[in-house]
């Protein structure tokens, strides 16, 4: 490997390492301020309408921080791992849709008698980008 391809591979690690950590931490900040919009309302403030707004709003806006961050890891990403994260992507999302379209189905035909959490429907897609993501590193080995 001649001095100018370590400089690349070297640049490349650095702002890979650099936009994972920054996805870590936009991702961890998303999940406190879910937490918050979720659980303070009940145990903090009493259902304060005003603050509760805030709380979603402001969590909302980190959100879309977490995927503005995400589409810069993914960018940064050389094609091959790109290309493993999207068709995972891409499988959980088409899991997502037919599972969760499939799941309210259930309820509204009468065949369940519980009303269709959003939380089952997360769980089953991160799941399928788990497999999708195994499956694909695999596949590329």
């Amino acid at each position: 490997m001649s001095k100018s391809e370590k400089v690349v591979t070297s640049e490349y690690k650095t702002q890979n390492n650099k936009n994972e950590k920054n996805l870590k931490m936009w991702s961890a900040a998303w999940a406190v301020s879910m937490a918050i919009a979720a659980f303070a309302p009940k145990y903090v403030w009493a259902f304060d309408t005003l603050i509760t707004i805030i709380a979603v709003v402001i969590s909302l806006g980190i959100g879309f921080g977490m995927l503005l961050s995400n589409r810069r890891y993914l960018r940064g990403l050389d094609e091959m791992q790109q290309k493993i994260l999207f068709d995972a992507m891409g499988l959980s999302l088409g899991v997502g849709l037919v599972v969760g379209l499939t799941y309210e189905l259930l309820e509204d035909i009468k065949l369940i008698t519980f009303e269709p959490e959003i939380a089952h429907l997360v769980i089953i897609m991160c799941l399928t980008y788990f497999v999708g993501m195994i499956s694909g590193h695999r596949k590329f080995q």
